[in-house]
C-alpha cells in the first residue's frame, strides 16, 4: 500500500469501530436488552407475545432452587414483568419448570400443542412435558420435567370479580401461550441435549 493513503486507512477504521459500536450500545447510558428470559427458555420476542393489554418493557424476574433429594432436584420459576409508565414492573405471567411424577397430560377444552410436544394450552394456562432424557440431564431423578403456564390476565374469573374485559380474545391468548411452551420445550431441550 501507498504511505500516503495509510493515514486515512487508519482514520476509516476508528470511524467504523466507532459506528458498531455505536450501533449495539447506542446511548452508552443503559446496556441493551436481554435477548434471552426465564433461565434461557424464552426469546426477548416470544416472551412478549402475551402481553396484559398495558404494554411496557419485558423483563424477567428468576429464581431457583433444588429440592432435598434428587428426586426433585429441579424447580425454576420466573416471572416475566412488563414496566409501567412510571417504569415500576407489574407481573404479567409466570412460568414454570420442575420435575413431577406425571407428564402434562390433557386438560379439558385445551387444544394440544402440537406434533412433536405432549402438552395443552388455555387462554390462562398452559403445561408442556419436555422430552424423556431431560430429568436425567437436569439432575432429577423423578420421571419427568415440565413447564407450566400462568397467565393472570387472561383468568375468566379473576377478570369477572374485578370487572375487567381480557386483554385478548381467547383463541389468540391460547395460540401466544401454545407458541411459548414450544419454545420454552425446545429451547431446554436444545440446552440440556435431551431432545427427541
Amino acid at each position: 500500500m501507498d504511505k500516503k493513503w495509510l493515514p486515512l486507512t487508519v482514520v476509516l477504521g476508528v470511524a467504523g469501530v466507532a459506528v458498531v459500536t455505536a450501533s449495539v450500545w447506542p446511548d452508552g447510558d443503559e446496556p441493551p436488552l436481554p435477548q434471552s428470559l426465564c433461565h434461557g427458555a424464552l426469546s426477548r420476542e416470544t416472551a412478549e407475545l402475551i402481553d396484559d393489554g398495558k404494554g411496557g418493557d419485558v423483563s424477567a424476574n428468576e429464581a431457583e432452587s433444588k429440592g432435598k433429594t434428587t428426586d426433585y432436584a429441579v424447580f425454576r420459576s420466573c416471572s416475566v414483568l412488563r414496566a409501567n409508565a412510571d417504569d415500576d414492573p407489574r407481573g404479567v405471567y409466570q412460568l414454570l419448570v420442575q420435575d413431577t411424577r406425571s407428564d402434562s397430560g390433557r386438560k379439558n377444552d385445551s387444544v394440544p400443542l402440537g406434533p412433536g410436544f405432549t402438552g395443552w394450552a388455555l387462554p390462562d394456562r398452559a403445561q408442556v412435558t419436555l422430552p424423556a432424557d431431560c430429568a436425567a440431564r437436569m439432575g432429577s431423578t423423578a420421571p419427568y420435567i415440565t413447564a407450566s403456564l400462568s397467565v393472570p390476565s387472561q383468568d375468566e374469573e379473576r377478570l369477572e370479580r374485578r370487572g375487567e374485559e381480557k386483554p385478548v380474545d381467547a383463541d389468540t391468548a391460547t395460540r401466544n401461550n401454545a407458541t411459548v411452551m414450544r419454545e420454552v420445550a425446545t429451547r431446554l431441550a436444545q440446552r440440556y441435549d435431551c431432545a427427541d
